[in-house]
């Protein structure tokens, strides 16, 4: 029988399945799916510009002054009024100034933005990998029906031209001859119905792997045509839960340290940075007088900004306690599903281990009741329900078996592993 049977080699053994399916050399697994599918993500695509800004916050933090210095020129004339030949030319330089605190404060905010950038890029990892993987078990699901219900057809087809030859050689009656047919349209709808529910199956991890069309996606094609490989991820205990590992704890704390040094910086950010004026003048008062120079230094302190300074203080100081609440939820979010996604392994082991034995018995029984059937020993109706209740057991058994895969992926998605 043709099911799929990498996920039922790998991880049942072959007592429920007959001979696996070959998968081409070419086949795409879950890992090459997900490096497909992040290389066309946004935040891949920005990563790089990230970096470089992050490394430009950090270079400016470490400038002598918060804004490049600016230069400031001014002429003064009474040509226009008097016209006695009065003149004044100024030449300077405005360098703004840091105010205390504001430097270190500025530099610990741009370290903390720079730790962030790689922490976030792989949660963003992390959460294509989440909806990939479901996506991923979603089609292999899909695709063990089609497979079964392929299975089912032809062994309809065979059954009914087998009784075909007997109804005309008058061992059986034509109403087993609409029994045989019958089962062989009912067997035709259930494989139009896996075709659609594969077809959609595969629409959809087309949509997860962000439009990266799969080598074989298509549930259409041909049995044995599948190229997408159902090989389940390592299913060894990856040991317990480390929370500071986790990237999605990782992003949350790079996102409170930012909020955090944001706030600091917000409280030594009390008024506008004072500017210091540093200007060399020439100037005559009248028309054939000598023009005398003079250096000007000038210091510019702005008042504080009240309530608007308030304001924004108030919301970067909300927005670091949103956060750190948050940050508590996460952990006891994602340590409830480390434990439950542990269970879920442990109970999907249990059902393959059963489905597999029913699978085998059914398997088995099959055999003996065709043969009492070609021999004439067991009539239509008992034969075509030994033959419906194989081919649920086989359901059953691959279905444990993609769900057992499906159960460990959860599980290490729980944990923040990525494919492999």
């Amino acid at each position: 029988m043709r099911v799929h049977a990498i996920a039922l080699a790998i991880l049942c053994g072959a007592g429920a399945a007959a001979q696996p399916r070959t998968i081409e050399p070419a086949a795409t697994t879950l890992r090459q799916a997900f490096e497909a599918a992040w290389s066309r993500q946004p935040e891949a695509a920005a990563l790089r510009l990230r970096h470089d800004a992050a490394r430009a916050r950090q270079d400016a933090a470490q400038a002598w002054t918060p804004e490049p210095p600016a230069l400031a020129i001014s002429n003064k004339t009474d040509r226009f009024n008097r016209d006695l030949g009065a003149r004044e030319l100024e030449v300077g330089v405005a360098i703004p100034l840091w105010l205390p605190g504001e430097r270190s404060s500025s530099s610990a905010l741009a370290d903390a933005e720079a730790a962030g950038v790689e922490s976030r890029a792989l949660a963003a990892r992390l959460r294509l990998a989440g909806v990939l993987r479901e996506a991923w078990w979603q089609w292999q699901r899909a695709q063990v029906d089609v497979d079964l219900a392929r299975d089912q057809l032809t062994n309809a087809r065979l059954l009914a031209a087998d009784v075909e030859r007997r109804v005309k050689a008058g061992d059986l009656a034509r109403a087993d001859q609409h029994q045989a047919d019958g089962a062989v349209a009912a067997a035709e709808a259930a494989a139009a119905r896996a075709q659609a529910a594969g077809a959609s199956a595969a629409q959809q991890l087309r949509v997860a792997m962000a439009g990266t069309p799969p080598t074989a996606s298509s549930a259409t094609q041909p049995a044995g045509a599948a190229q997408l490989a159902a090989e389940p991820e390592p299913p060894n205990d990856p040991g317990p839960p480390d929370a500071a590992a986790h990237p999605a704890i990782q992003d949350l704390q790079h996102r409170v340290a930012v909020a955090d040094r944001n706030a600091a910086l917000s409280a030594v950010r009390t008024r506008a940075n004072p500017e210091l004026l540093i200007a060399a003048t020439r100037e005559r008062d009248l028309r054939n007088e000598r023009y005398d120079p003079s250096i000007t230094l000038a210091l510019r302190i702005p008042f504080g900004a009240g309530s608007r300074e308030s304001a924004r203080t108030g919301s970067v100081q909300a927005e670091a306690i949103e956060l750190q609440a948050q940050l508590a939820l996460e952990r006891e979010r994602l340590a409830a599903e480390y434990e439950a996604s542990r269970q879920r392994v442990g109970s999907a082991r249990a059902l393959v281990a059963a489905a597999e034995r029913r699978a085998r018995l059914a398997n088995e029984s099959r055999g003996f009741f065709e043969k009492s059937f070609r021999m004439g020993e067991s009539d239509l109706p008992t034969r075509l329900r030994i033959e419906a209740e194989a081919v649920e057991a086989q359901r059953q058994a691959a279905s444990a078996c993609i769900e057992l895969a499906a159960a460990i992926s959860q599980w290490r998605q729980a944990l923040g592993l990525l494919p492999e």
